[in-house]
């Protein structure tokens, strides 16, 4: 399991929009436009608005996460607003692995929102598992993956903290 951890100077309601619009052509990952140019031309840009029509998200949602002919994405476990979003996977490999029971990956995303103190901040704690077979899935995880998430969480979590408190003071 894997924790990521920011604070931002916005109330627990002004972060929790910008996690329910997340998605692959929704409202992005909120990661910087470089990263989304760089590593996913094809997605659009993080979205810089909270985009009203994304905001019913619903437990059983599907989220993408990858271009729609990998049938990849995060289904919506779980969902307390404005505090909890859990999303869950079992499609982050080729679509023919999966089929054909080559690999396998049990994959979960934790957005915990609580208030960080008695004064108006909140604390967005990110958390992600995944359990995979074979063993050199599991390596590749451990190589590639989780160095690139480090850089990818904390970007994405930057930039919710950098929209939530721009939208925190102009409201």
């Amino acid at each position: 399991m894997i924790t990521h951890a920011i604070t931002i100077e916005a109330p627990v309601a002004a972060v929790w929009p910008w996690l329910v619009q997340t998605g692959r052509h929704r409202g992005g990952w909120c990661t910087a436009r470089w990263v989304d140019e760089l590593l996913f031309p094809a997605n659009r840009a993080s979205a810089d608005h909270i985009v009203a029509e994304l905001q019913d998200l619903q437990v059983g949602d599907f989220i993408p996460h990858g271009p729609p002919e990998t049938e990849c994405g995060f289904t919506v476990e779980q969902l307390a607003s404005p505090r909890l979003l859990v999303l869950h996977s079992r499609s982050h490999l080729p679509p023919e692995w999966r089929r054909s029971g080559k690999a396998s990956v049990d994959w979960t995303w934790v957005f915990n929102v609580v208030p960080a103190e008695d004064d108006g901040r909140a604390r967005l704690i990110f958390r992600w598992r995944a359990a995979t077979r074979p063993w050199w899935l599991t390596l590749i995880i451990w190589v590639v993956i989780l160095p690139a998430d480090f850089l990818m969480s904390r970007d994405m979590l930057r930039g919710i903290k950098r929209r939530a408190e721009r939208l925190d003071r102009t409201t």
